[in-house]
């Protein structure tokens, strides 16, 4: 049984999951965050003087800051559909119920079914902030729960693994005699 909820992205976490990003990208001279309103979204007040407000609209313009656009997605299709789960994880995941995080789950698991990757057939924004915000859930899991929806469990143990994403966040423990065929390990 999940005993799982989701619980909204605090302004710490959003701050760790922006300076982790960062990294990610190489970006050398890290930024300065600050939040702003109740639910204190992050705000990163730009050199041109204009604030950005937001997880992502701050990681989009983290990612062209880089020079890594193609983490935004290399065709029109690609980049609505990584637009599609950066949207997702801000209304979907962030916040979610508890009886809420069997659904997104259970969704996740079926679109990942034939996927590597969220956007297509490489790694894009949309897997590292979709991996920060499901990693607490993934960590509660039990062995069980994680078979249950394995292949949100392989996406997740394959983003983990993936060079520079992972800074803020502990390893997952994930089975791969259960997760991944025998061909596979």
């Amino acid at each position: 049984r999940l005993r799982l909820y989701c619980v909204p992205v605090s302004a710490k976490m959003a701050l760790k999951e922006l300076s982790s990003l960062e990294k990610c990208l190489g970006l050398k001279k890290p930024n300065k965050y600050s939040t702003q309103g109740e639910k204190k979204v992050p705000v990163l007040q730009n050199n041109q003087g204009s604030a950005l407000v937001g997880l992502v609209t701050i990681a989009s313009h983290l990612v062209c800051e880089a020079q890594r656009t193609e983490l935004l997605g290399d065709s029109a299709e690609q980049r609505a559909v990584v637009q599609q789960w950066l949207e997702y994880r801000v209304t979907r995941l962030d916040g979610c119920s508890k009886d809420e995080v069997k659904v997104i789950l259970k969704e996740l698991n079926q679109y990942l079914e034939d996927k590597v990757y969220m956007a297509g057939n490489c790694f894009t924004l949309a897997d590292a902030l979709m991996y920060y915000g499901i990693h607490h859930i993934i960590m509660e899991l039990a062995v069980e729960e994680k078979e249950r929806y394995l292949n949100v469990t392989r996406w997740f143990d394959h983003i983990q693994h993936y060079p520079g994403v992972r800074h803020h966040l502990p390893p997952v423990v994930v089975l791969r005699n259960r997760v991944y065929p025998s061909s596979q390990h």
